[in-house]
């Protein structure tokens, strides 16, 4: 279980501070959120995924990119991570994916990514609202479009193999398995994201 938690201390030092913060707070509750999502993950495994070693694949969640200081501005790590949480929302959104699982933790899933992601909003438009305000400019933080592409093209081959392998009991297996992966990796976020030692007397 200790792995499935880093997402959410990555989402939790999404918080007001100076030096390249969003200029917003995510609300307390978003922490426990993602804890019962993982947790809701984990319910929904129908298969051992033991029987399903025919099926793995490499996906190649793009780990190297998040992690190569291309996200140094808070606003442009929390849009990645709003594009992954968004990605995944839209994967379990689906006729085929409410057929593969029990209906409870898959609704309860759902709610819980609608919720981080309407935070999630509310921090990007305020955050968006206030770099206009002392920019007279709209654009996006700088290094935010080569990450979310990254994160669009990753969701898009796990699409592809979910049809090239018929939507199988074992397909969406593996991918619930990579889902879980890909929340916990979004943990390298944190690099972009966490208070330096430096900055808890400034604030």
């Amino acid at each position: 279980m200790a792995l499935l938690l880093p997402l959410l201390t990555a989402l939790a030092l999404l918080t007001c501070r100076p030096g390249g913060s969003l200029g917003c707070a995510l609300p307390g509750s978003h922490a426990q959120v993602s804890r019962d999502n993982l947790v809701l993950l984990g319910q929904m495994r129908r298969l051992s995924p033991f029987l399903c070693l025919r099926a793995r694949k490499d996906f190649r969640f793009p780990r190297e990119m998040l992690e190569g200081g291309q996200l140094r501005e808070a606003q442009a790590a929390a849009a990645v991570l709003r594009e992954l949480l968004q990605q995944t929302f839209n994967l379990l959104h689906t006729e085929r994916s409410s057929a593969a699982w029990s209906p409870a933790p898959l609704h309860g899933l759902r709610s819980g990514l609608h919720r981080q992601l309407e935070a999630l909003d509310a921090c990007l438009l305020q955050a968006t609202g206030e770099g206009e305000r002392a920019t007279g400019e709209g654009e996006r933080a700088p290094g935010m479009h080569g990450p979310v592409l990254a994160i669009k093209r990753y969701f898009q081959d796990i699409r592809v193999y979910l049809e090239d392998e018929g939507y199988s009991d074992c397909a969406w297996e593996i991918v619930r398995l990579e889902i879980m992966r890909a929340l916990s990796s979004s943990a390298t976020l944190q690099d972009s994201l966490a208070i330096k030692d430096g900055d808890l007397g400034s604030s």
